[in-house]
């Protein structure tokens, strides 16, 4: 099983897709794009303790330079990503969001919460 690092979740995290998610026109800005500064912190297992990183959400799908992530915001925020192996869901409200996250390092599963922030 491939190792799976606080970064890649972090990435993850941001990708958010919503299970419902509609076409939009590909100018169309959807209400949580933008930037957003993403915290990944592990409470369960051997990854990574604490890492941030900035993503970008554009037309709903998430993407972060150097990252292979899987995912996107729906328009009433709701987030699900994957990375690697990895998954997160959460939700997004006005500038921030939280949610949860899964994967494993070394075979080991490893678990926790993520925030985000808009900047």
């Amino acid at each position: 099983m491939r190792s799976i690092r606080i970064r890649d979740l972090i990435l993850v995290t941001s990708v958010a897709s919503a299970a419902a998610f509609t076409a939009a026109p590909v100018s169309a800005q959807q209400p949580y794009d933008g930037l957003w500064n993403v915290t990944v912190v592990t409470k369960t297992g051997s990854c990574e303790p604490s890492q941030s990183s900035t993503v970008t959400v554009a037309e709903g799908k998430i993407s972060a330079q150097g990252a292979a992530i899987s995912g996107t915001v729906g328009s009433g925020g709701l987030v699900r990503v994957s990375i690697n192996g990895a998954y997160a869901n959460g939700q997004l409200s006005g500038n921030s969001g939280s949610g949860k996250w899964n994967g494993a390092s070394a075979g080991v599963p490893c678990s926790g919460r993520w925030e985000a922030s808009r900047q």
